[in-house]
């Protein structure tokens, strides 16, 4: 199942050419990711109480085509594998049916120690009734 999350391009977005900088691309995905697994009934803040966080352990990214400043952007997340300790994600960034930026990014849980854990059973459970 896809998870789709809607962004605008404001101009604190964009660099001196006009267009989208490169890093702001992984906090877009990265708001996709938190909404997605807000979706999913993960709530991050009681895993921090908890002692544990989400990590990223990898990404691999492609930037295909730039974005510029008022762009509407669509962020679509969709899990590529996963096991009791990782999550792999792919993430496409659209601006309608372009593809701008794709990526592929590998996420951990962590204690506070940062200490290799096992995802959360309710986020296990969910992924896989999809």
């Amino acid at each position: 199942m896809t998870h789709h999350f809607p962004i605008r391009v404001y101009y604190e977005d964009t660099d001196l050419a006009g267009i989208v900088y490169y890093a702001n691309y992984l906090k877009f995905i990265e708001r996709a990711r938190s909404e997605w697994v807000r979706k999913l009934g993960i709530d991050q803040v009681a895993m921090k109480a908890e002692g544990m966080v989400f990590a990223v352990r990898r990404v691999e990214a492609d930037y295909l085509v730039p974005a510029q400043f008022d762009d509407k952007l669509l962020v679509e997340t969709e899990v590529d594998s996963f096991s009791g300790a990782r999550l792999v994600v792919r993430q496409d960034v659209k601006r309608a049916d372009t593809l701008l930026f794709t990526a592929v990014v590998t996420l951990v849980c962590v204690s506070e120690s940062g200490v290799p854990a096992r995802l959360p059973a309710a986020l296990r459970l969910g992924l896989n009734q999809k």
